[in-house]
């Protein structure tokens, strides 16, 4: 469990802490990473850990949904700019610059969130199916979960590339075990094709501070 989940499990006792009279239940605090304790409390109506964590799973659902549901592909209008929230989102949450993020999705569907290939790729960061499933993206053409799960996969490429931008893009297109094998970008005029694009994407994102185009 991460040190994010603890803290907002601590959180979430201390308000049902507030709405039972202040009464402790069963997080002990300390200079340690805090702990959850197992046990009863004297109160008919303590919370258990389990409903604790449905809780907050449930607390989570409307807020999700409402992003990934606005813009939806219905209702793209055809503006880049419409999903300049979610990749400021997905940047900040994977450490993934924004223009690298905005470069690949220029090259795989120019934005338009109902794109798919003739291999089954979807939406704007053309997520193949199995990809998106690991992911955790259930709907592929939903533009939220669609440039979340797409950018998670890129901060995996750098991170697998230690940090390689290069090798990372080749990976997004060919797999990372063609990379691997390779050495670098594969002798596939695709990925060498597409590398070269996204890099000049990239390279233009960043000269415009990140200016649709």
């Amino acid at each position: 469990m991460s040190m994010d989940r603890i803290k907002a499990l601590e959180l979430k006792l201390q308000q049902l802490d507030a709405r039972m009279g202040g009464q402790k239940g069963y997080i002990t605090q300390s200079g340690a990473p805090s702990h959850l304790v197992s046990g009863q409390t004297r109160s008919s109506e303590a919370v258990t850990f389990e409903n604790l964590v449905n809780s907050l799973a449930q607390e989570k659902k409307p807020a999700t949904a409402a992003r990934s549901s606005s813009p939806s592909s219905a209702r793209w209008a055809g503006e880049p700019s419409d999903y300049d929230g979610m990749i400021k989102e997905a940047s900040g949450k994977y450490n993934v610059d924004e223009a690298l993020i905005r470069a690949v999705i220029k090259q795989e569907s120019a934005y338009n969130p109902k794109a798919e290939s003739h291999c089954g790729a979807m939406g704007l960061m053309q997520l193949m199916p199995e990809t998106a499933a690991e992911l955790g993206v259930t709907d592929g053409f939903d533009p939220y979960q669609n440039i979340m799960g797409g950018t998670r996969y890129l901060r995996q490429m750098l991170d697998t590339f230690n940090g390689n931008m290069t090798k990372a893009i080749a990976a997004y297109n060919a797999g990372p075990g063609a990379v691997m094998q390779s050495g670098g970008i594969p002798p596939y005029a695709e990925t060498q094709h597409y590398v070269s694009v996204v890099l000049d994407n990239y390279q233009r994102y960043k000269q415009s501070g990140g200016a649709s185009f």
